[in-house]
Formats: C-alpha cells, sequence, structure tokens
C-alpha cells in the first residue's frame, strides 16, 4: 500500500474513532456544560486526554483486523487441521488462562476487592494477605476463563446448542449464590463482567470463529460465536466455589 494509502486509511481508522465516542463525549458535554453548569476543570489537558484515548482506539481497532483476528482464525485452522483434540484444547485453556490473567481490568478489580476486603476484616490489613487475595482471585478467574474456552470449543467440535449451558449455567449460579457467603457473591458476578474486556475479546472471537470455519458442517454465526459467553459465565461458578471453599 502506498504512503497515501496508508494515511487515508489512518485518517478513516481516525474518524471511524470519532463517530464511536462521539456519544459519549456528547453526554459529558451537556451534563458538565447544560446541568452542572461549570466549565471543564482543566480544558487543555482533557483535550488532550480526549485525543489520545481517540489515537489509541484507532490505532487498537486497526491492530485488531491486521493482527490479531487473522491470528486467531490461522491457528484454530491450523489445530483443526492437525486433528489432535489435546493440542487443541490444551492450546484453547492456555488462550482463557493467558489473557484473562493480562486483563486490566481483572487487575484492578481484583486490587480493589482486596483492600475492601481487608477494611471489612474478611482478610488481613497486611500488604501480603492483601497481594494474596488478590492473586488467588485472579487465579481462580482465569482457570474459570481457560475452562470456559475448553467447554466453548468442545461445544463448536459436537455442535451442541449453546442456549443448554447458558440456561443451565445460570440455573446453577442462582443455586449457588443461595448458599454462597454474602461477601464473595458481588465479587463472583462482577468477575464475569471483568473477563470479557480489550485483550481476551478479539483473540477468543477468532479462535471461534476460525474453528467453526475450519471444521465442516458448522456455521462460524452460529456455532463460531458463544464463545464470550462461557468466559463470562463460569468465573461467578469458580469464585462462588472459590467463596465457599476459602
Amino acid at each position: 500500500m502506498s504512503a497515501a494509502g496508508v494515511l487515508g486509511a489512518a485518517l478513516g481508522r481516525f474518524a471511524g474513532a470519532v463517530r464511536d465516542l462521539a456519544p459519549i463525549i456528547a453526554v459529558i458535554v451537556f451534563f458538565q456544560v447544560v446541568v452542572l453548569q461549570q466549565p471543564f476543570p482543566e480544558l487543555g489537558r482533557v483535550l488532550v486526554g480526549l485525543a489520545c484515548v481517540l489515537a489509541g482506539l484507532a490505532m487498537f481497532i486497526q491492530g485488531l483486523e491486521m493482527g490479531l483476528f487473522p491470528l486467531g482464525e490461522a491457528m484454530a485452522g491450523a489445530f483443526a487441521r492437525k486433528g489432535s483434540l489435546t493440542a487443541l484444547f490444551a492450546f484453547a485453556f492456555g488462550l482463557g488462562f493467558g489473557t484473562t490473567v493480562a486483563e486490566p481490568a481483572l487487575i484492578a478489580i481484583a486490587d480493589e476487592a482486596a483492600g475492601v476486603a481487608a477494611e471489612a476484616g474478611a482478610i488481613a490489613a497486611s500488604e501480603a494477605a492483601k497481594k494474596a487475595y488478590a492473586f488467588n482471585l485472579r487465579m481462580v478467574v482465569a482457570v474459570a476463563v481457560g475452562a470456559a474456552i475448553v467447554l466453548g470449543v468442545l461445544r463448536i467440535i459436537k455442535g451442541w446448542p449453546i442456549h443448554v449451558f447458558i440456561i443451565g449455567g445460570y440455573i446453577l449460579v442462582t443455586i449457588m449464590t443461595a448458599f454462597a457467603p454474602v461477601e464473595i457473591i458481588g465479587v463472583a458476578y462482577d468477575s464475569g463482567g471483568v473477563t470479557t474486556s480489550t485483550i481476551t475479546v478479539p483473540l477468543v472471537t477468532a479462535l471461534g470463529v476460525g474453528l467453526a470455519q475450519s471444521i465442516r458442517g458448522r456455521n462460524p454465526m452460529v456455532d463460531g460465536f458463544g464463545l464470550i459467553a462461557f468466559a463470562s459465565l463460569t468465573p461467578i461458578i469458580f469464585v462462588l466455589v472459590y467463596g465457599m471453599l476459602a
């Protein structure tokens, strides 16, 4: 691609980022200026930060299209052609575990949960205790997502309907909630949401779509999606179990 083409693509991506963020920008401006009737604090820094967000979002989406999505689909196809379920399941678990451990949102909520638990007296107030609590929580969630991706891959291979797993899973969550310690319930429910963020979603989605495209008789639209739903559900179950045991 020529330099002009690269520049045009970059400008187009930036314009798309502006369009995508326009609603939230409009909401913030409206409530700050019309409702609160106050000037923006440090307007210059706010504008610079907004420009960084727009540029970062544009580059992130471009990187997904250029790198992560093609890579994930290619690896899924390669594992399908290889015909080794053990290797495929190991890759699926490693992908789910690795992306979740690196998830910034999970790191943040684990640290916050550790601090609140210490203040409430659920754990010791020492830094070592809080670090151990946050680390254990992250590991439980990461293992849960790894197991979820393995289950989702098995579902794609077998062609099982996704709604059976989702309905059954949330019935199990509802039952477990009645027996879990009240201090862990909110953390468990939030842990399902924070796993589906910037790192996990692109790679896991590419894995599911690529695998469905590589297996004869599978429809990528029907069978390729749904791994994210598993990744949101299983951490709730695992953290509730962790709360009841620990």
